[in-house]
């Protein structure tokens, strides 16, 4: 149906430029398809800008929206996610794992395009095993993060849509870094990633404290979410809490933010 409605609009433009790779990256021709046509007959669509003819051409680009969190505290890292994916104002799932477990000491979060985020951190759990084969020992969380800066930085500018972070536990304590798409790696006691993180921090900037006990430490990651999931349309689903310690990760909880609402509620009542 999204296909139909592209072709039958009057902003698709199918022209016959030979050679040229069609806007949704596919690049082929009537010749690898078979059909016996003769060199350079190719079919390309684009899309181009509203109100102007001769408008460069633009890929369909859908927007990205999630709320992902982690913060450092006394007993190791929190990291709170939430679980809706969507297209656009299209919600594609509810149930989505934005948490990558990358091995028992590591945690990866998904804020962008979904397949970016679980490609690029699987193939940094691959990384993580070869190190620890290597070199007997695990890989600390700044050498995991730096890895995969580097992997992505060599396709920058190539449309990645990744902002992530690296959190664990390792020789030196507790460590959290964000990486994007970009190259960018930061090292910091806290951080929120997505459409929802500014109301994420606006709970986190009044609550965080480095004495918090683990129960405390839990909820505030918790309600972070929760916020941010009833402002942010493009946020939802279920809050999937994880805490890192000294002996790994462990999952927390999982709950629906309906029932955390009806529970807040009822406390402010």
């Amino acid at each position: 149906m999204a296909l139909c409605s592209v072709l039958r609009g009057e902003f698709a433009d199918f022209s016959d430029a030979p050679d040229q790779p069609s806007a949704f990256g596919c690049g082929l021709n009537q010749t690898d398809l078979g059909f016996g046509a003769t060199p350079g007959d190719s079919f390309n669509l684009a899309v181009k800008t509203v109100g102007d003819e001769e408008g460069p051409e633009r890929k369909i680009e859908f927007l990205h929206g999630t709320t992902t969190l982690a913060f450092k505290f006394q007993h190791g890292v929190i990291v709170a996610v939430d679980s809706r994916a969507t297209a656009g104002s299209y919600i594609a799932s509810q149930t989505v794992k934005k948490v990558i477990e990358i091995n028992p000491y590591l945690l990866g979060t998904m804020a962008g395009g979904a397949a970016d985020c679980s490609f690029w951190e699987r193939l940094l759990a691959r990384q993580c095993r070869i190190y620890e084969l290597r070199n007997k020992e695990r890989i600390s969380v700044a050498a995991a993060s730096k890895l995969l800066a580097n992997m992505v930085y060599q396709y920058k500018g190539m449309g990645l849509s990744m902002g992530t972070m690296i959190c664990g536990w390792d020789k030196r304590g507790p460590g959290l870094y964000y990486v994007d798409s970009e190259g960018n790696r930061v090292c910091g006691d806290m951080f929120a990633v997505g459409s929802g993180s500014m109301y994420a921090y606006g709970v986190l900037d009044s609550g965080l404290r480095h004495d918090l006990t683990v129960e405390e430490a839990c909820d505030l990651g918790r309600r972070a979410i929760y916020q941010a999931t009833f402002r942010d349309a493009y946020s939802g689903g279920q809050v999937n809490l994880y805490r890192v310690h000294s002996e790994g990760w462990e999952n927390v909880s999982q709950e629906d933010v309906l029932q955390l609402h009806h529970q807040y509620q009822s406390q402010k009542a």
